[in-house]
């Protein structure tokens, strides 16, 4: 090299790929910005099913042709163990209890930016690079935000809510400020085999399987009685399990005569004597909340905004606009959240993230609620 002149280092991002548009559309992106890109498909299940039939198979098949496709190499790497031992069985653990747990935010934390990430600095990565719909801003104190992904419609934070300084900075997100419509786009315009493959829906090691039947497959059914809000036996379950708060169909009462022929939900569950409880009508008291307990917090900043209390939004389930509230820190990694307005159907085992505007400050994993009628 000549004097005077500086070398350029190339950087190295690993792209988790699934097989679908999105992770195939970063890979294309990284690429043409001049990164050394590798592309990495995750098997976490095994999904064989009777007939020998797997999808992991075909998605594994997408990968490499889409990576064939752009000139980048790809390998393919096995976390079944680790995914069963820190996914699946809290799981069902959690259904068991007679929660509703939410096995992506875990994946995210455990699987994609723990063992992934790992394996990525093993290839000598400087970068682990995803498909979600989710935006980073990087401080001058060295400090990384978790934006909002552009597309409102698509913005994964939700799911991403635990994940801390350490893997962000190692994060990124290629298509996090671009709508859907774009990246399809950009797929059809190079060609990619998956521009126009179906979206990925519920989880995983379920894909199109029947749900009952797949966790009867592992827990026992425990049949009881289902009571109205006042006490009455107005049918049978079929296990706490295959029920969660606020849920319409499947709870198979049907019409009553001595009722108003409104639809029945589930309000909650007595594990102690195995009884569901149901309400009539969408707004019926015992569905709302006026706040909730949460606890595993964790923040993207790595402490809250505030050690005692602070106001913010924040969501209880993926799909539902944000919501006011006011959040007080009840211990290092406890809180109460209290809502501006009572919020109907929240499910212990579910996740409530916060938000400060376009910001994922983070989140925990909800307890218990306190009820509108009980108060």
């Amino acid at each position: 090299m000549e004097r005077g002149t500086t070398k350029m280092t190339v950087k190295r991002v690993v792209v988790g790929m699934s097989g679908g548009v999105d992770s195939s559309v970063s890979a294309l992106l990284l690429k043409r910005a001049g990164y050394d890109v590798i592309g990495v498909f995750m098997k976490n299940w095994d999904d064989t099913d009777e007939f020998g039939h797997c999808t992991a198979t075909e998605d594994f098949e997408d990968v490499a042709h889409v990576c064939e496709q752009i000139g980048i190499p790809y390998y393919g790497v096995n976390f079944e163990r680790e995914y069963e031992q820190r996914v699946f069985q809290y799981f069902l653990e959690e259904y068991e209890r007679g929660r509703t747990p939410n096995p992506d935010v875990l994946c995210n934390k455990e699987i994609k930016f723990k063992e992934l990430l790992d394996r990525a600095l093993d290839l000598g990565a400087d970068y682990l690079a995803t498909g979600h719909y989710a935006q980073l801003r990087h401080n001058g104190d060295g400090t990384v935000e978790l934006l909002r992904g552009a597309d409102p419609n698509k913005d994964q934070t939700y799911f991403l809510h635990t994940l801390d300084q350490v893997p962000l900075k190692r994060a990124m997100f290629p298509i996090g400020g671009m709508q859907k419509p774009e990246v399809r786009a950009i797929a059809k315009e190079f060609g990619l085999s998956t521009a126009t493959k179906k979206d990925s829906t519920g989880i995983c090691f379920i894909g199109e399987k029947n749900f009952r039947q797949f966790l009867k497959t592992y827990l026992p059914a425990q049949p009881g009685m289902i009571e109205d809000t006042d006490g009455r036996v107005i049918g049978e379950h079929e296990g706490l399990m295959y029920y969660t708060i606020g849920q319409r169909r499947g709870i198979g009462i049907g019409g009553r005569n001595d009722s108003s022929g409104e639809a029945w939900y589930v309000a909650d569950k007595d594990l102690a004597r195995n009884v569901l409880i149901v309400a009539q009508g969408a707004d019926h008291p015992r569905l709302f909340s006026t706040s909730l307990r949460a606890s595993g917090l964790s923040f993207v900043d790595g402490k809250p905004p505030h050690p005692d209390e602070f106001r913010c939004t924040a969501k209880f389930r993926y799909r539902q606009d944000d919501q006011g509230v006011q959040v007080r820190m009840t211990g290092l990694d406890q809180c109460e959240v209290v809502f501006d307005t009572p919020q109907r159907a929240i499910t212990p085992g579910q996740s409530v993230v916060f938000y400060d505007g376009e910001i994922c400050l983070g989140g925990g994993i909800i307890e218990s609620r306190q009820l509108v009628e009980s108060n």
